[in-house]
């Protein structure tokens, strides 16, 4: 009689293999509010001892999928909010958010199963519901955004995985819906080619690790962020390299690295308002770069009052994040954008700094889709100051040739006289 679970086992894993499982729509709400909002497809692979050998079964998330309403919450209590999903016999999925006003993330992955399903797990030698749990996802969007994959996105949890596809998510919804700009993961915008394979002969190498070599100076992306009716709010061209310190894993050490943002791979999302604008940069899946821009109401200036950086680098041994929210960058006046083509470093943290480059922005009153007249950094104004002041001096010195010339030849006129 042991046959049927473990046809059922297989006939599960058969079809999420064939990528045939259902999606689901959970909702999380607060009255009669949205919160948290998923729509997706998944499954977990999932090893377990029997008493012979271990096995490993692949679960879909079935479309009878519920939300455990005791314990989900929208974080309006002081807690984080959290979707928590119950399938089956005592399993459950569980994501929980955070945010830093601009943009939100998966804080937590958690996943429970109890092995006493036979059902699922034949021949366990255990009966115990397992939890495991993973703080290392690198699922982030904008807030106001929905994050969108529809790719396969396999995630690491304690002995399990995760597998999502097809997904579309939403925290700190501002409606029941969700909204209608995305952010797109990077394996959603990247098509891969697979290699040409040709015979030949094997030759067996040592790999080596080669030195770091500088990346040069970055390329100029153009960013903009716009309001909810399609009007340009926010304009921004610039060069942007990362100055990060992080424990490596491959080196078991503090490394520093300086990294390129990509402007070809980088998306760009945020907000607008009268006072704070946001401009959120999204190089999916592994680096997210925000910057705030304040408003004093009483000097009629603007500045760059927050920088935040959230990075999960392949060798970083935990996700990096670095955020400080009383700079003071980027200074200009109202009506006006700020404008830089000296590189500048704009110190954030002690781990973290950024680089400019040819750097020009404008966060507040931008018409017609265009950069308003420039105000100049100090840096730029120094560098056009120079030539100046070169020049001036040269042509003093001409002058004072000149007069010396004129000088010594009336001289020289002055020792002969007329017969």
């Amino acid at each position: 009689m042991k046959v049927f679970p473990c046809l059922a086992s297989l006939f599960v894993a058969w079809f999420a293999a064939l990528g045939c499982i259902q999606a689901v729509t959970l909702e999380v709400k607060e009255g009669n509010s949205t919160c948290i909002k998923a729509e997706l497809s998944a499954s977990f692979s999932i090893t377990y001892n029997t008493s012979s050998s271990t096995r490993t079964v692949v679960v879909p998330l079935p479309d009878s999928t519920t939300i455990d309403t005791a314990s989900s919450s929208c974080g309006s209590d002081g807690r984080s909010p959290w979707l928590v999903a119950l399938f089956g016999s005592s399993h459950a999925l569980g994501l929980s958010f955070s945010t830093n006003g601009s943009v939100y993330s998966i804080a937590n992955l958690t996943l429970q199963y109890n092995l006493s399903d036979t059902s699922l797990f034949p021949d366990s030698n255990s009966s115990d519901v397992v939890t495991v749990v993973s703080g290392s996802v690198g699922i982030w969007a904008p807030i106001n955004t929905t994050y969108r994959c529809l790719t396969p996105t396999t995630i690491g949890v304690g002995g399990a995985t995760v597998t999502f596809s097809d997904m579309r998510l939403e925290a700190y919804m501002p409606g029941n819906e969700l909204s209608p700009a995305e952010s797109v993961c990077m394996a959603d915008q990247t098509t891969t080619t697979a290699p040409t394979t040709t015979a030949s002969t094997t030759t067996t190498t040592t790999p080596t690790t080669p030195e770091p070599t500088p990346p040069g100076s970055p390329e100029r992306g153009s960013y903009s962020v716009k309001t909810s009716n399609g009007t340009v709010c926010l304009l921004a061209q610039m060069g942007l390299q990362l100055n990060v310190s992080y424990v490596s894993q491959s080196q078991n050490k503090t490394v520093q690295e300086l990294l390129n943002l990509n402007p070809n791979l980088t998306s760009s999302a945020g907000s607008c308002g009268a006072s704070s604008a946001t401009l959120v940069l999204t190089q999916e899946p592994t680096t997210m770069l925000s910057f705030t821009f304040t408003v004093n109401s009483t000097t009629n200036k603007y500045r760059l009052s927050e920088i935040n950086l959230q990075a999960n680098w392949s060798d970083m041994t935990a996700p990096f994040s670095a955020s400080n929210d009383s700079l003071n960058y980027l200074r200009s006046t109202l009506g006006h954008s700020y404008m830089c083509n000296a590189e500048q470093t704009l110190a954030v943290e002690p781990t973290f700094s950024l680089n400019t480059f040819r750097l020009q922005v404008q966060p507040f009153g931008v018409t017609t889709n265009q950069f308003a007249a420039a105000e100049e950094c100090q840096m730029d104004q120094d560098q056009m100051l120079i030539p100046i002041i070169v020049g001036a001096a040269l042509a003093g010195l001409v002058l004072i040739v000149l007069i010396a010339y004129l000088i010594g030849r009336k001289r020289s006129h002055a020792g002969y006289q007329t017969i």
